[in-house]
């Protein structure tokens, strides 16, 4: 901290202008100077400056300030800190974290079982029942 008030204070020095440019104005003392007025100040309304509707309340300004600012306060506080809030802390979309545990589960049973990591038969064969030909008749199979 101190090193940037050095670096500011020679900076200063720097880019402070030559002195011999300087022009020095003398001033007298002003405490003695003083002006005495007897005029009487009367109050006067200030002018209604001109308003211009947000669009809530067409006739009273303050409530039209007050619906605009409830407006912004919801939107912004409710919906899009809320919104976020219930993304950030919503459950697993599509059980996303429910499948990858469930596969390193598996990759687990398989590695204590000596069985291949990916078998490229998802249902053993033998548990399969297909139609026979007499059954499938004319059906077109399109593989």
């Amino acid at each position: 901290m101190s090193s940037l008030v050095r670096l500011a204070q020679v900076t200063k020095r720097v880019i402070r202008p030559i002195p011999s440019i300087q022009r020095h104005i003398s001033t007298s003392k002003k405490n003695q100077e003083v002006c005495v007025t007897n005029t009487e100040l009367t109050e006067h309304e200030p002018q209604k400056r001109n308003w211009q509707s947000y669009g809530f309340e067409k006739d009273d300004e303050t409530e039209d300030l007050n619906a605009m600012h409830a407006t912004g306060f919801f939107s912004v506080t409710l919906c899009i800190v809320g919104g976020i809030f219930m993304f950030a802390y919503m459950p697993d979309y599509n059980y996303k974290n429910w499948a990858e545990r469930e596969a390193f589960l598996e990759l687990r049973r398989r590695e204590d079982q000596g069985l291949p990591l990916i078998d490229p038969n998802y249902i053993h064969p033998s548990l399969i029942q297909l139609p026979t030909e007499e059954e499938l008749g004319d059906t077109e199979i399109v593989i």
